[in-house]
């Protein structure tokens, strides 16, 4: 018990970043994206959830990993994604999911002189 328990201390990836895709976009972007690459994924029965399941990788007889979305954090517009892995693959794919979130997101409105554009 004591390996699986190091192997998932080893493994695992857990981060949390801000978007400005609506939460819906980034789950639907989160599904493609681990469906692409030989996961299984899709929405979970709580809301703006995401579950990511896998093959055996390393020591650990199978995968797991989930992505969420919570909207209006903070300032409206702005999305919350808590993402969370384990695998010797899967923790590099969220890893590499969330390096993918960054240019998708849409600009914040530009200023001008500190006041809004007309």
């Amino acid at each position: 018990m004591d390996a699986y328990n190091e192997e998932l201390k080893r493994t695992a990836y857990q981060k949390k970043a801000v978007s400005r895709l609506p939460a819906a976009e980034v789950l639907d972007l989160a599904i493609a994206f681990f469906a692409t690459r030989g996961y299984r994924a899709g929405r979970t029965g709580r809301p703006n959830q995401v579950f990511v399941m896998g093959k055996a990788e390393g020591r650990l007889p199978r995968v797991t990993g989930e992505v969420s979305a919570r909207a209006d954090v903070g300032k409206p517009g702005t999305t919350l994604v808590t993402m969370d892995a384990v695998g010797e693959q899967l923790g590099p794919t969220m890893a590499e999911f969330h390096r993918s979130l960054r240019p998708r997101r849409s600009p914040a409105p530009a200023t001008v002189d500190g006041k809004e554009p007309a």
